[in-house]
């Protein structure tokens, strides 16, 4: 599904003036602003401890800032927003159609009303043969794909994922990253993507959003515009090597600012 350039896409969720501080006094997040806009691909790159996961969790819902307001463009309607975590979080006793089946059962609908979605899903992640699999009997790379396909079943607005890929091998990151970006293209969701590696927000990403912590603020934004889709060639070429010094650079001074 082709893409709008960056400045013609419209806005799908805007965070204004974030602040978020836990008891104690800390700090997590300072005065955070940031546009999510349709079909954008957003890596927030920072080091541990710099609100990144926070940020995602307040644009999830699931954590609410002391301060600042998060605007959806449009209105939140249910499915508008998927959520991958870092571990994939499955019911160890459902099967795999049944992980997936789990948000259209929330809201009430059968199995049988949504069988087709549920295997589509599972099509689109390489699992269609796995449906009636348990979550023991699955790779790790498996499981997280079974995730993803969970978090993409009601063709959400949104995806947000936090470090998704953060505890597989480099073999399975970089297939993980290829697979996800194909899946982006064919269902032409929105993603913001958590994580803490230069070069899986520069494969990935159209903007990288690169966060300080102390108090967690985004302190520089980057565009990577290299065009979709991307391969193992762009790995290797001179274009993203470019841009992995680009925000690599950028990283390194939001930790100078950080200590």
């Amino acid at each position: 599904m082709p893409v709008a350039p960056l400045s013609d896409r419209p806005p799908v969720m805007e965070l204004a003036g974030i602040n978020k501080t836990f008891a104690g006094g800390i700090v997590a997040l300072d005065g955070m602003s940031m546009a999510v806009n349709a079909g954008d691909f957003i890596s927030l790159l920072g080091p541990s401890g710099c609100g990144k996961s926070t940020a995602l969790r307040i644009m999830a819902g699931l954590t609410q800032p002391t301060a600042g307001r998060i605007d959806w463009h449009g209105g939140q309607r249910a499915g508008d927003l998927g959520v991958v975590f870092q571990e994939p979080t499955l019911m160890p006793w459902a099967t795999v159609a049944d992980n997936v089946w789990l948000p259209f059962r929330l809201r009430g609908k059968s199995y049988g009303e949504v069988r087709d979605d549920v295997l589509e899903a599972l099509r689109l992640v390489g699992l269609e043969k796995f449906q009636t699999a348990y979550p023991r009997e699955l790779s790790g790379g498996m499981k997280m794909r079974v995730s993803i396909a969970r978090a993409m079943v009601t063709h959400p607005r949104l995806i947000l994922m936090d470090e998704p890929f953060a505890a597989l091998d480099e073999i399975t990151r970089f297939k993980l990253n290829n697979d996800l970006l194909a899946l982006k293209a064919k269902i032409g969701c929105t993603v913001v993507f958590v994580t803490h590696s230069v070069f899986e927000s520069v494969f990935l990403s159209d903007r990288i959003v690169v966060m300080a912590a102390r108090p967690g603020r985004v302190v520089r934004e980057l565009e990577v515009d290299a065009p979709y889709p991307r391969d193992d060639a762009f790995r290797t070429s001179a274009g993203y090597a470019a841009h992995c010094r680009e925000a690599s650079d950028a990283l390194h001074a939001a930790m100078e600012a950080a200590a």
